[in-house]
């Protein structure tokens, strides 16, 4: 059985996946608590609190007849601010929600971690990944102060469960957009694949990553999990055994690659709340429309 959710609190519910996903909640009866510096694009939700993650005052008014909290309000690069303002923003706002949620008995929480908390994509020194398939265990290797902030908040994930008792998810998402936008995206990338090599050419269409959020929250499960989240093929729509024998050559790899398959081992994601990838950007003549990826969106992640 599936766990009930009754309302919901989305921080940064005006960016691109907190819209998508307050449609997606409050489409399938769930009400939805919007927390959000703008008011832009909140036109799902029921109620919203215009404040900042990282305020005490606004976090708690947000929190007021939750149940779960899905915490998406982020600083989303390395190059969007200062060094301190982006590792502060995002380590402080994490702490800030799922403290405030534990105190208050908030059972399930589920953040935006990247596949940048393992440090090595956006690394100065360019080292290259330990394997191929990249996993949820891989060793870290981190020089900037985004992908520090990201592991800091698996870190705080696993805190607030030992002290509180919050189940908290993690989601390692990759490059999330629209299935056009990553159509585009990858139209770029082939001119240079080595660019996303040390990402794996790792995606997730929108929809996708919806719905395993959406998964997060109704899963039976306990404790505090990092899941690492792609699409079933790379961005680049080449082999995988091409691509890693090209730009990878040195990367070992731990499983026989076939096909198109990706490069991000999501098994544990399958196993712990039964998500698998629907969409690929790679389909052809069976194409089917992503209702939620392709809808307008306003904000930004």
């Amino acid at each position: 059985m599936n766990r009930r959710v009754a309302r919901v609190l989305v921080t940064g519910a005006s960016g691109q996946i907190g819209q998508a996903l307050t449609v997606y909640l409050s489409e399938r009866g769930i009400e939805v608590t919007a927390l959000s510096r703008r008011a832009d694009g909140l036109s799902a939700v029921d109620r919203s609190v215009i404040g900042d993650a990282t305020s005490v005052a606004d976090v708690a008014s947000a929190l007021e007849g939750v149940d779960s909290v899905v915490h998406l309000a982020a600083i989303a690069h390395r190059d969007l601010g200062t060094p301190y303002a982006v590792y502060s923003t995002n380590v402080n706002s994490t702490f800030n929600v799922l403290s405030q949620a534990g105190q208050r008995g908030v059972d399930r929480a589920v953040i935006a971690s990247s596949i940048h908390a393992y440090g090595v994509p956006l690394n100065p020194h360019d080292p290259p990944p330990a394997y191929f398939p990249l996993d949820e265990d891989i060793p870290a290797d981190i020089g900037d102060w985004y992908s520090l902030s990201k592991c800091s908040d698996e870190l705080t994930a696993q805190m607030a469960w030992r002290h509180w008792g919050i189940d908290v998810v993690a989601l390692r998402f990759p490059l999330v957009k629209s299935t056009t936008a990553l159509r585009e995206e990858a139209a770029v990338v082939r001119a240079n694949p080595v660019t996303m090599m040390r990402l794996g050419w790792a995606y997730l269409d929108l929809q996708d990553a919806v719905r395993a959020i959406h998964l997060s929250l109704t899963a039976e499960l306990h404790g505090a999990h990092v899941l690492a989240l792609s699409a079933a093929d790379t961005l680049i729509d080449r082999p995988t055994s091409e691509l890693v024998e090209e730009f990878a050559a040195g990367v070992p790899v731990r499983h026989v690659l076939s096909g198109h398959q990706a490069l991000v081992d999501a098994s544990r994601a399958a196993r712990l709340i039964g998500f698998t990838p629907e969409v690929s950007i790679h389909q052809r003549s069976t194409d089917r429309p992503s209702p939620i990826g392709e809808r307008p969106l306003q904000g930004g992640p």
